[in-house]
């Protein structure tokens, strides 16, 4: 008698994950596991809201990189490149090498080693006009507020100890924030390289998975002190100098929600 198994068939309404998320996102998926998860986006507007903002983000990054990415490498690199107020064409050659690995990293989800990606945000132009430094904190969101695998270096459960490590690194007393009133916990933080010297990254994530980064340099010194505000694609950055220290505060959230954020930090680091 033909002993006929039946392979077993996968249970309906098999568990979606924060994988299956990005994998929709970026377009990953089979066919079923897409119709899968299309139906649960639908039955959940925040999630959807999520991966919207996800598919903006590599939108708004194909529209920023991709003009750069055909271009030649100079064969040698200024030591120091001009003053310019936000002109992204003219940072253009300085900023290929990071556009590649930003690329990289954003669609591979974490497969490129974090300190690669650092390596290539120093070759970004070290500009000191007054709000240079908050191009370099979008990037640096948009490379890494996505990142599930390893967006921080130490995290926020540590958080003496990162707050140690930075202020050692950074050569002046550090402070993470407390945003829980706000709606956001400390996930942690890392170190990146600057124009001329370490930066500091400390990220916070809310409850609903929006991520918020606060970008801490030495490099702003004399910048304008008053709150700014600047947008690039869907990351939106309110920033300004306090003492030695140029601040930012990024992310893909309303301006009004960031400016509310921002003065809980501007109030908290006053002093």
């Amino acid at each position: 008698m033909n002993d006929k198994r039946l392979h077993p068939v996968p249970a309906a309404g098999t568990p979606i994950t924060e994988a299956d998320l990005h994998g929709y996102a970026d377009g990953q998926l089979s066919a079923a596991r897409h119709a899968e998860v299309a139906a649960f986006l639908a039955a959940h507007p925040q999630d959807q809201t999520r991966v919207d903002d996800w598919q903006a983000q590599r939108r708004a990054l194909h529209a920023l990189l991709d003009p750069v990415l055909d271009e030649p490498l100079p064969l040698r690199l200024p030591l120091r490149a001009p003053a310019r107020t936000w002109p992204w064409r003219a940072m253009a050659a300085s900023v290929a090498i990071a556009a590649v690995s930003a690329s990289l990293a954003w669609f591979a989800r974490g497969a490129v080693d974090a300190r690669h990606l650092q390596a290539a945000l120093a070759t970004a132009s070290p500009e000191r006009a007054a709000g240079g430094y908050a191009q370099r904190a979008a990037i640096a969101h948009a490379v890494f507020a996505p990142d599930m695998g390893r967006p921080v270096e130490v995290s926020g459960e540590n958080e003496k100890a990162l707050v140690t490590w930075l202020t050692k690194r950074m050569g002046a007393p550090m402070r993470a924030p407390s945003l829980s009133k706000t709606g956001y916990e400390l996930i942690g933080g890392r170190l990146l390289p600057g124009g001329a010297g370490p930066v500091a990254q400390f990220m916070y994530g809310a409850a609903d998975g929006q991520r918020l980064t606060l970008y801490v340099t030495r490099e702003a010194a004399g910048g304008q002190t008053a709150f700014q505000f600047t947008q690039e694609g869907p990351v939106r950055v309110f920033y300004w100098v306090e003492g030695e220290f140029g601040y930012a505060l990024s992310g893909a959230v309303s301006r009004d929600e960031l400016q509310r954020v921002s003065q809980e930090v501007y109030r908290q680091l006053q002093g």
